[in-house]
């Protein structure tokens, strides 16, 4: 289902550069080398490219269309994915610690195994999403859609879930304690 027939970074270009050459640049300003420029993604195109084990560290991809693509194993630790459309793409095992989903769309998203503490996920649309085992403790999900997600071995502990929409979701393993 996920990663047949994506794009690679070097053959995708976002504001006249290479994406790659962008990722290299924030590579380096994630280990503040010389030479280093954050990535500045905000409403790119990026729909099915292959971004697995990429470092998106306090990168700025809001609003970006990411439908389909693959950040498995990425690094999204402090990263803006606010507005972002993640439909249908594979975020398996990715760090998404600290990041910012405020009304992005993770509809039909894989996001097992993930870790998504102190993410920011209010007002997002998590329809239908595998979120299997993924840690959203201190996570923030307000008024987020729920709807048919499965959260099976999930870790909901501390999180906030006030106005979330959890019908049809499978919760029957989620670990979910507030303290």
């Amino acid at each position: 289902m996920f990663g047949a027939g994506l794009r690679k970074p070097k053959g995708v270009r976002v504001g006249g550069k290479r994406l790659s050459e962008i990722l290299d640049a924030h590579a380096r300003f994630v280990r503040a080398e010389e030479g280093a420029a954050r990535a500045g993604l905000a409403g790119a195109d990026l729909s099915r490219v292959d971004l697995s084990g990429q470092d998106f560290s306090h990168a700025d991809l809001a609003g970006a269309q990411l439908e389909g693509s693959s950040l498995r194993e990425a690094k999204l630790g402090g990263a803006n994915l606010s507005g972002a459309n993640l439909r249908k793409s594979d975020l398996r095992t990715c760090d998404a610690t600290g990041a910012n989903f405020a009304g992005a769309d993770l509809s039909d998203a894989d996001l097992s195994g993930a870790e998504l503490f102190r993410a920011d996920f209010t007002g997002a649309r998590l329809c239908r999403a595998l979120v299997r085992a993924a840690n959203f403790r201190q996570a923030v999900l307000r008024n987020s859609d729920l709807t048919g997600a499965d959260l099976n071995i999930a870790s909901l502990r501390q999180t906030d879930l006030e106005g979330a929409t959890l019908n049809g979701a499978n919760l029957a393993t989620t670990i979910i304690r507030k303290i």
